[in-house]
Parts: C-alpha cells; structure tokens; sequence
C-alpha cells in the first residue's frame, strides 16, 4: 500500500498542474472525463483499502463519520444531482440509501442524524462496494451516450462532484486517525508512512510593501463558489513568515506555561482548554517524560523539526500572542503564496489565519440544492489556506478557502505567524 502522501502535492508544484485532468471543461473529450472521474473514485478505494469492515463502521465523534458512509455518501452525490435527473432509465440502487447518506443537503430530502452514522451497521460495506460499483457504470454510460447538448449539461455537475468526492478523501483520513487515536492499541494506518519533507528549517520573515492586491479565484478553470468573486484589498505592510511553526518552538510555548497562562488566551479558547484539559496539541501523548504523537504510522517520537500539526484556531492564536506576533489574514497569506515567499503553503498543513469565514463582495450562492455546498456556513468559523498531507493531488488552489470552528483540531492544521510594523 503506498503511503497516504504519495499522490499527494508538493510544495514545488504550482497549485493545479497535478490536477490538469480535472481541470476539464465540455469541450474536453468524453475520453478525458472518464478518466477523472476513473482516478478520482479509485482513490477512494485506494484509501480506503487498509481498512477493515470494523474500521470502515466506526464513528469517534458527531464531526466525524465512518469511512463506510464517505463511500457511500459521495457516491449518493452522483445517483443524486447527475443520474436521478439527467440519466434516462436510471435506476436508483436502492430507495433507502438518499435518508441514509445525504448529509446536509435540506433541498434534496431528510437525512438520517449526523452524530448517529456510526449506528447504520447495513448496509454492509459489500453492498456499499455494489452501490459504488451500480452507480459508476451508470456514470459511464452516461457520459459515453449523452448527446453533446446534455453533455454540456452535465459536465459542471460531474465537475463538482469529483471535487466533492477529493474533499471527502480527505476526510476520510482524517476521520480514520481520529478514530485510531480512541483504541488502546493505537493502530497503523499504514507502517511505512513517512511525513513529507519539509523546505528546510529557515526562519527569516519576508517583507511585503503595502500595496493593493486582487484575492480570489480569477482563473477558467474549476473553483467552489465561496472562492469568488475576485477582488481587490489593501495588503501590507507586513513581515510573514517563510515557514511553519514547529513542534519544537511549540514545545517551547508548553515549557513556558502557554496552556496555563490566561492572559494568552481568547475567552473562549481558555474555557475549551478548561473542559478538554488540553496541554498539548491533538494526538500528543506524553510517555516516560518525551513526547510522542500518534500519525498513519503508529505512534512516533515528537520530531521537533517538522511543523506542529492538529492545533486549534484557539491555540493557534494562543501561540502568536504568546510569541509577539499574530496570524495573518487570508488575504496577507494569499499574496504571500502568490508571491513565492513561503516554505510548505502546500502539502504539510492547513494554516490557520485570522480571518472569519465570510462572503466575499458580491457573493451568490447557486440555486437549489448544489447552492447549500458553501454559503450556509459563512458563519462563526476560521477560514485555514494552503493544503495538507491529505489532500489529493490537484485539490490546492492559492484561493482555495477552508474553514473550520474555532475548536476544531483533528484536521492535519498548524500555523504561520506575521508581524506588523
């Protein structure tokens, strides 16, 4: 099995040239579109293929859900919005299966209770596998028997849901070690991971005049709504820095009483740390005096070069408070990227920045129900930029807005830090 980060980007790859097969268009060959949506949904299996029956049923916490119901659910997304009303004598694999993997889409019918996925013990994960299998030849033959004008039609919606499925990839590993972290015996997803490399351990700060910049997506290419519309904002000045924080500078901020300390903290943050009895980053485990933290590979020694990794928007903040600096914005951390001046913008962590997840100027959210896939969730969340070590191969954009509560730590997240004059 390769490791989770083998098809995954890379910090000297442009964001996008990896994904150049989804970034796909009508007037693209039928040939092309098959071949996407091939590779996009035998990486899921790819994922998944490590684990057991067991493994795929569990579900550790209300935020996450089993991998069995990922499976399932991305494959609904297509029955859905491209087979149900596009596929002429489609039919639909079973008519349980809409209550039991929708997720929060309110316009396409009731849904069976988030917290309460880990209970759909059938169906099994063989039929799941029947159901993917159902609906792929479905797509196939769809694709291959359209007429040019549905075929046009149909595209944007098989666009979306290839992207919708790569999130879920991401979810799915995620959600696993999440799981793993709660069993005793801290199982390996997979023994012979590795974190990717990192640039290296510079630690300047790159300067960036003031200036008026353009942020959003502007391109022709594939984007999710709440990336646009573009726009331009006043940047700078401002010294962020080159490479991300970590474990070991955050070690320092635990040695130095960062999790003790009040004044560090927002309110709400010190009253999580209160109830959770956080005293280091997600999946730490302090043993016989060293730290060590639980990856795909098990549990592993804390290594103090590699960026900190599974800390909240809370103790995000918490440490740039604590070392004299603060979180940059999405817009600072968008021209920065753009810019060239940052170590690891992808494929290590997703970064926090202080910005509140908001629309853009002049945002629409689309019609019906493919319109709730972003905009009803402009609200009391962080928006993170850049990429993980999860994130499938082409899925990083420089606009690329990810967002998450405050609290949230079981996504791969860390941090950079920015100082103003």
């Amino acid at each position: 099995m390769p490791a989770p980060t083998s098809r995954l980007p890379k910090q000297s790859d442009p964001p996008g040239t990896s994904a150049a097969i989804l970034q796909l268009s009508a007037s693209a060959s039928r040939a092309g579109w098959l071949a996407a949506y091939e590779a996009v949904r035998a990486e899921t299996e790819r994922r998944a293929a490590p684990l057991s029956a067991e493994d795929q049923l569990v579900q550790s916490m209300p935020d996450a859900s089993p991998i069995k119901w990922h499976r399932a659910h991305v494959t609904w997304f297509f029955e859905q919005f491209l087979l149900m009303p596009y596929a002429a004598n489609y039919r639909v694999f079973d008519e349980r299966f809409p209550f039991l993997f929708n997720s929060y889409y309110v316009s396409a019918g009731p849904r069976h209770e988030r917290p309460r996925r880990g209970l759909i013990t059938r169906p099994d994960v063989e039929t799941v596998t029947a159901y993917r299998q159902h609906v792929d030849a479905a797509v196939r033959t769809l694709i291959t028997a359209a007429d040019d004008e549905l075929f046009a039609t149909i595209c944007p919606i098989l666009e979306i849901g290839l992207h919708h499925e790569q999130q879920h990839q991401e979810l799915m590993l995620t959600d696993i070690l999440h799981a793993f972290a709660q069993n005793p015996v801290l199982p390996a997803y997979d023994s012979g991971w590795r974190w990717p490399v990192t640039a290296g351990k510079a630690g300047a700060f790159a300067e960036l005049a003031e200036g008026v910049h353009t942020i959003g997506y502007g391109g022709d290419g594939f984007c999710y709504d709440n990336e646009g519309p573009a726009h331009r904002v006043l940047v700078g000045p401002m010294r962020i820095a080159r490479r991300l924080v970590t474990n070991g500078e955050w070690m320092n901020f635990m040695a130095d009483g960062g999790y003790e300390t009040t004044t560090l903290w927002l309110s709400d943050g010190w009253t999580t740390v209160q109830a959770e009895g956080w005293k280091a980053p997600g999946y730490w485990r302090e043993v016989d005096g060293a730290w060590f933290r639980l990856t795909f590979a098990g549990l592993e020694p804390v290594d103090p070069d590699l960026p900190v990794c599974h800390v909240s928007y809370y103790e995000a903040d918490a440490f740039a408070r604590w070392a004299g600096k603060h979180l940059p914005s999405e817009a600072e951390w968008e021209v920065a990227a753009k810019s060239g001046v940052l170590d690891d913008a992808f494929g290590q962590v997703w970064q926090w920045t202080r910005s509140a997840y908001l629309p853009y100027p002049g945002y629409r959210a689309a019609p019906g129900a493919l319109g709730e896939y972003n905009g009803k969730f402009m609200v009391n969340q962080m928006v993170l930029r850049g990429s993980s070590l999860a994130t499938p191969e082409g899925h990083a954009r420089y606009s690329y807005r990810n967002f998450f509560v405050p609290q949230a730590r079981w996504q791969f997240t860390g941090l950079r830090l920015v100082d103003h004059p």
